[in-house]
């Protein structure tokens, strides 16, 4: 037999050949981490605001323009028709969105994939529907706006474009500075779609739509916003309150009989409805008139209603396979307002007419992100803070023993001839600046309304966010706090509204508790809201325009906790970027009903101000979807996990901004936030260093 020269390796280099393997396969796990992250956007893009990522694969949102503001003129033949149209633009928005968020891989690897495969598409579709819209109006004997010829082509709005394009929208106003929260805060968690399982931070939910931890601030650290015109002789210094409930019921639907009447699912997201209990996308006044109603006052069969509000805490509710809800973006768990509080005041430079039955208004933007703030009117603060402090692009997150409000101040000024128009806008006005009605309108009571939640503390740590809250949208919005609207059709008999006028004009505090009192009674219970009071009361402060403007004024009836109700808003809402946060410095009190003076360049809030005690009910929903399941494509399915905890303090997470700039953006980014998560990465670095010291031990023993 042939003797076998080969020799056996000696322990020495087996344990050689041992080391190089570790570190050659630790390496390649590093390797593959770090690519990983380059194409997910990760460690691979650049560092903006606070850290967060860049996505290489670009787009994050779709920016549309909104044909539906521009037809302020349709045939009354060619109403049902252009409606109809213009819930399909919305439709189409959706399912692009949908294949925006789910294709973020092919985005990655084809630089032309979204301008081809989903905006390309995306405008033929849309010029299919404007060419529908413009032969509607043909056979009615009308001719549609030239513009919206032009209105077809969408924008892809990348991670590192600080604005909407100035061409996404229409009705942009000055959103340069607001209007769109900066896009680095609007999609770096959420535009990584279902490719990052949702924003981590975010409780465990699929959290492909936002918010982002840039979107919250703590609500002490904001500086006094709030300011107002002051009380004209011949105001009217009344308010009357009705009593509706605060949906207790479960009364919901993600349809929009104002803006889409007859098409179901016409909101994309939910809608909590108090009062009148027909609302749904085919009722009529006829409907309404015949309806129950969840209001005390059984003459008030009005609709009040607005897009639910819910906790991104990793738990999924009824909806979360529906449309409008899971399927579009909308995940968590609905909260329930702890309180709703509804009432009409008065106008402070002249006497109000009553409004008409079945008048229709819209007040703030769903679109508001995208569109920007020109018609924005969202006010967010916390209970303690709101004679202080009014929110439009930010959710506050407020100390313990403070509640997040949500507050509306309707339109006050009708047109004296319509009860809706084209675009549910231009047959009623905001008031001016000083309280004034535009030429041609008449003043009519002002719905305000106050929702207050007790809400799980958001908590921002290391820019992500955890147990975040948010208002519903529309998915291409990114669950934006700007985009917070509410609607009301006035369904009270007229002789509810002559009393309101009555109510109103004569300077009583009508309705609710209150009884018929004179407007300067003392309120009947501690956490009474400020009202339409007079000025000896104890003037409080409301929201007003736009994105940071100075807030108008509604002058109230001694609002002992420093609640406020929003105020006469102004017609053109100020674009102006809201005021520099910084860190609270004091102890300053929230006011006993007092205005704070607003100078020029205001101080910070006091971090110690006295807050209402929080309620101990978190309002969890519990009731069964009763709507058939729509066919719009999914978003992303809601995932269910255990909730985080959540700190007893807020962190200060204020949002530094000055005109012409954006929010600076706290959300952070990283490897960690894509999915891929750094495990491989770590492994391999332990099988490099433990090749590097079997290799040197080997060395020390050859010696």
């Amino acid at each position: 037999m042939r003797r076998n020269s080969r020799r056996r390796p000696t322990g020495a280099r087996r344990a050689t050949f041992a080391a190089v393997a570790l570190i050659l396969g630790g390496g390649g796990l590093v390797a593959a981490n770090v690519y990983a992250s380059a194409t997910e956007g990760g460690w691979g893009g650049s560092e903006q605001g606070g850290g967060e990522r860049v996505l290489a694969a670009g787009a994050v949102t779709i920016d549309c323009p909104d044909v539906g503001q521009k037809l302020t003129d349709v045939p009354g033949a060619a109403k049902p028709q252009v409606d109809t149209e213009l819930a399909t633009l919305d439709q189409q928005i959706t399912e692009a969105y949908d294949r925006l968020a789910s294709t973020r891989q092919a985005q990655a690897d084809d630089t032309d994939y979204v301008q081809n495969s989903i905006l390309g598409p995306l405008e033929d579709r849309r010029a299919a529907v404007i060419d529908r819209i413009k032969t509607d109006y043909q056979r009615a004997g009308g001719t549609a706006p030239g513009a919206i010829d032009g209105m077809a082509a969408c924008t892809g709005i990348p991670a590192d474009q600080a604005q909407p394009s100035a061409g996404g929208g229409s009705e942009t106003g000055g959103q340069q500075n607001n209007g769109g929260d900066a896009q680095n805060s609007g999609g770096q968690q959420s535009g990584n779609g279902q490719n990052d399982g949702g924003q981590q931070g975010n409780g465990g939910q699929a959290g492909t739509s936002g918010p982002v931890a840039s979107d919250f601030v703590d609500i002490r650290t904001v500086q006094p916003n709030v300011g107002g015109p002051g009380r004209q002789a011949g105001g009217s210094t009344g308010s009357f309150e009705t009593e509706c409930g605060v949906n207790e019921n479960k009364n919901h639907n993600t349809d929009n009989v104002i803006v889409a009447p007859g098409v179901k699912n016409g909101a994309h997201h939910l809608h909590d409805y108090v009062g009148n209990q027909s609302n749904d996308a085919f009722a009529t006044n006829d409907t309404f008139a015949a309806a129950q109603t969840s209001c005390r006052n059984q003459q008030d069969k009005s609709s009040y209603y607005w897009p639910v509000l819910r906790v991104q805490d990793g738990t999924q509710d009824f909806d979360q396979n529906a449309d409008g809800g899971g399927k579009e973006g909308n995940v968590g768990r609905i909260l329930v307002a702890r309180q709703a509080e509804i009432r009409f005041t008065g106008s402070p430079t002249s006497k109000v007419a009553p409004m008409p039955r079945f008048l229709r208004i819209i007040t703030g933007d769903a679109k508001a992100f995208t569109n920007g703030p020109k018609n924005a009117n969202a006010h967010w603060s916390c209970t303690g803070f709101e004679d202080k402090v009014q929110l439009t692009d930010k959710y506050p997150i407020c100390p313990q023993g403070s509640e997040v409000v949500r507050s509306f101040a309707f339109q006050s000024c009708w047109d004296g001839q319509n009860i809706d128009s084209a675009n549910h806008r231009t047959h009623v006005a905001f008031a001016d600046a000083s309280g004034t009605c535009p030429n041609g309108f008449k003043a009519i009571p002002q719905l305000t309304m106050r929702l207050v939640y007790d809400v799980p503390q958001p908590v921002v740590e290391n820019g992500r966010v955890r147990n975040a809250y948010a208002v519903d949208g529309f998915p291409e919005q990114l669950h934006k706090p700007i985009t917070d609207h509410d609607d009301f059709i006035n369904v009270m008999t007229d002789e509810l509204m002559n009393q309101v006028v009555d109510c109103v004009n004569t300077g009583k505090r009508c309705g609710g508790d209150a009884g018929d009192q004179p407007q300067n009674t003392p309120s009947p219970s501690a956490d009474a809201p400020s009202g339409g009071g007079n000025a000896g009361s104890g003037s409080t402060t409301a929201p007003g325009g736009g994105t940071g403007s100075a807030p108008a004024a509604t002058p109230g009836g001694g609002a002992g906790n420093g609640s406020a109700t929003p105020g006469p808003q102004s017609a053109q809402p100020s674009t102006a970027a809201p005021v520099t946060t910084a860190p609270a410095a004091g102890a300053g009190g929230a006011g006993a009903g007092a205005t704070p003076e607003v100078p020029a360049s205001p101080s910070a809030v006091g971090g110690g101000a006295v807050a209402e005690p929080r309620s101990a009910s978190d309002g969890h929903h519990t009731g069964a979807a009763t709507r058939p399941a729509e066919t719009s494509p999914a978003i992303g399915e809601a995932t269910s996990a255990a909730p985080s905890a959540v700190s007893s303090t807020a962190p200060a997470a204020a949002a530094s901004t000055a005109p012409g700039t954006a929010p600076q953006s706290v959300s952070g980014g990283g490897l960690a936030e894509t999915g891929a998560q750094l495990w491989p990465a770590a492994a391999g670095a332990v099988l490099v260093i433990a090749g590097l010291v079997v290799l040197r031990r080997n060395a020390r023993r050859s010696f």
